[in-house]
């Protein structure tokens, strides 16, 4: 198994915006970085005497804020590094990323609506392996984009091909 620093993290390109959000939520978990990301955003300055364990943590939070800043930096294009780079901390440009890529609620429904016009128009052509992992790719599309309306048909068209 590999050790989490040869994990390559996902590259966002502008596509795909929902896909992206849940690769770089479990590799910022796994980083340590992700609740960085909410935290406060701005640290508070240390008090007048401030004692070891005091700057021991203010240190900590500052490195791991400027850490979860540097990933997200570089898990996106250049292009669109261009568009978050004046934007200060994590949280800034997470929600800035989620408000220009991820589309609101109408238009997410719009995206699961042709994703299941593709999934009935679905013929086996290829060989049932390939139709049915083509089958589960769009049911995953669907769910990512938050529609759990259509799951039973999904379960049910998937069911009446593999029996």
């Amino acid at each position: 198994m590999p050790s989490f620093s040869s994990i390559t993290p996902p590259v966002f390109d502008g596509e795909n915006y929902l896909t992206w959000e849940v690769k770089m939520k479990a590799f910022m978990e796994v980083a340590g970085l992700w609740d960085a990301v909410f935290e406060d955003c701005e640290i508070a300055p240390l008090p007048a005497n401030p004692t070891l364990n005091q700057i021991k943590i203010q240190k900590e939070r500052v490195n791991r804020k400027a850490k979860a800043k540097s990933c997200l930096y570089s898990t996106v294009s250049p292009t669109i590094f261009t568009r978050i780079m004046r934007l200060e901390f994590a949280k800034a440009i997470w929600h800035y990323l989620k408000e220009e890529y991820e589309g609101d609620e109408r238009i997410r429904g719009m995206k699961a609506l042709n994703q299941l016009r593709e999934f009935e128009k679905l013929q086996m052509h290829e060989g049932q392996d390939k139709y049915v992992e083509k089958r589960v790719q769009i049911a995953n599309k669907v769910r990512i984009l938050g529609s759990n309306k259509s799951d039973e048909r999904l379960v049910q068209k998937n069911f009446s091909v593999s029996t």
